[in-house]
């Protein structure tokens, strides 16, 4: 277990200063503090009793619980990240990255350490088992992501929900009858990842008003995982003409396996993407999108703190802000009109 006597010498510090870093009781500069922060950070180092009377003071620090899964996009997640550090930036301050491995005890363990003011987590479940630990802590909290209680927590995230059923107008405004939704791996439904339940409900919500018939269907987003997702759909449904995919994985095999079946897209098959604006552009034919801006997320995260830690300031109780995000279509080369007739269609897999 690191002493403060490592913290110093890993600051290049007296031990002195670390204290009086710790303990507030003499002026130190902003650089200096930094340092002795980023050091306690890097060495886990836990404060002992004295020390814990920072928590009636700023560290000017946030903790932002960061995913670490291999079922999510992470040039997403980055660019979230980015986005908070920039903006905690522009209020004078630092961001101390946490990953999610430990679960509810690690967030409880930031939360208490007096390392941060406020906990910023994102990857939320919608019976997400760290928020009652962020609860308990009593830290300021906002989440990136929206739980099935969020009571007490400003929450922030993209309206998935709408997401899921602009996708559903768009094929049904073009004439198609038969979708299918290809949805992240069958672990992400497991766990009740937020983004993927709500963008899922949004869409059979909105397939049902619209008299689709559509089909669900799980992908590991491996080619070979999406060619077998693909062969299902088209045993079950060879109708299918209008296809919407919330996996970034899976999007370069599909449009190649309905291209090598006989399914050219468009103008056999449109095919509808939940991905950023980026991705969707790179892909040939550049794909009909639904996405959202995951700097915004960042940025409204940190004015949501900023908010909640003025508010604890003047000893009065934070507000509990809401947020969701208007999703964007923006159509490309990716759909067209139903009525085309497969060309030598094979089978994929």
């Amino acid at each position: 277990m690191a002493t403060i006597a490592d913290v110093a010498r890993h600051a290049g510090v007296s031990s002195s200063t670390v204290s009086y870093v710790l303990n507030g009781k003499r002026p130190i500069s902003e650089e200096t503090r930094r340092r002795v922060r980023r050091s306690v950070a890097a060495l886990g180092y836990h404060p002992n009793a004295g020390a814990r009377a920072l928590a009636g003071r700023r560290s000017h620090i946030i903790a932002l619980v960061v995913p670490l899964r291999t079922d999510v996009y992470v040039p997403v997640m980055m660019e979230i990240a980015v986005s908070v550090t920039t903006a905690a930036r522009r209020h004078g301050y630092d961001v101390l990255l946490v990953t999610n491995d430990e679960g509810p005890a690690g967030v409880r363990r930031v939360a208490t350490s007096g390392l941060a003011d406020g906990v910023i987590l994102m990857d939320v479940e919608l019976g997400d088992k760290r928020v009652p630990a962020l609860r308990a802590a009593g830290t300021q909290a906002v989440l990136i992501g929206l739980p099935d209680d969020p009571l007490g927590l400003s929450c922030v995230d993209h309206d998935f929900a709408a997401a899921g059923a602009l996708s559903a107008d768009d094929l049904a405004d073009l004439g198609h009858r038969d979708v299918a939704f290809i949805g992240y791996e069958p672990g992400v439904y497991a766990r009740h990842a937020g983004y993927a339940e709500r963008t899922l409900a949004g869409f059979r919500e909105r397939a049902q008003l619209r008299g689709l018939r559509f089909l669900h269907r799980p992908c590991e987003g491996t080619y070979e995982g999406t060619a077998g997702t693909l062969a299902r759909i088209l045993a079950d449904r060879p109708e299918t003409t209008g296809f919407v995919v919330q996996n970034e994985r899976a999007i370069g095999p599909l449009l190649s396996l309905l291209r090598s079946g006989g399914r050219p897209v468009p103008e056999a098959a449109s095919v509808v993407a939940l991905c950023p604006d980026r991705l969707a552009e790179q892909h040939s034919p550049a794909l009909t999108s639904v996405s959202g801006s995951a700097q915004e997320l960042g940025r409204v995260a940190v004015e949501q703190m900023m908010s909640r830690l003025a508010a604890a300031q003047r000893q009065e109780q934070p507000v509990d802000e809401r947020v969701l995000l208007p999703p964007v279509l923006t159509e490309r080369q990716s759909s067209g009109p139903a009525g085309a007739t497969p060309s030598n269609a094979k089978d994929p897999s």
